[in-house]
């Protein structure tokens, strides 16, 4: 999806009319339709993303091809680019009704503590602060141990 996505363009231009035609009444329920369609869109991109990186994973597994040294989808804690990327897609989606629910029972206060609280677990993750949850896989590499 790109930020001059023509479609995109497109949707918000007829929500705007809609609004227009509408009233202010209508406004949120025109604005959460227009943020499920965008949302909708983003997820169908990265899900294609991932699953074009994966294939491409496994066709170079297949064919014994070893990665560059500087191309590894893996950080130093073993995280590859796919689960990062889930991490934060999920993080993402999670932080709308999260933002409501702040806003709604605490204001602006609620919604800067909502998302210090996002934008910290992200940072813990991309840190690899969650790399205790990876060692327990890499510990046995065989059913007989």
């Amino acid at each position: 999806m790109d930020a001059r996505d023509p479609e995109v363009k497109k949707e918000l231009d007829a929500i705007l009319q809609t609004r227009k035609e509408l009233g202010p009444e209508y406004e949120s329920e025109l604005v959460d339709s227009f943020l499920e369609k965008v949302e909708q869109r983003f997820n169908d991109t990265a899900d294609r993303h991932v699953r074009r990186q994966l294939a491409e994973q496994q066709m170079s597994a297949a064919r014994g091809v070893r990665s560059p040294a500087g191309a590894s989808t893996a950080n130093a804690t073993g995280i590859g680019l796919g689960e990062r990327f889930g991490f934060v897609a999920v993080s993402l989606v999670l932080a709308i009704p999260l933002s409501a629910i702040a806003v709604v029972n605490e204001g602006l206060s609620g919604l800067l503590v909502a998302w210090g609280g996002i934008v910290g677990v992200n940072a813990v993750h991309s840190f690899g602060g969650f790399a205790f949850l990876h060692r327990e896989r890499k510990r046995s590499t065989s059913d007989w141990d």
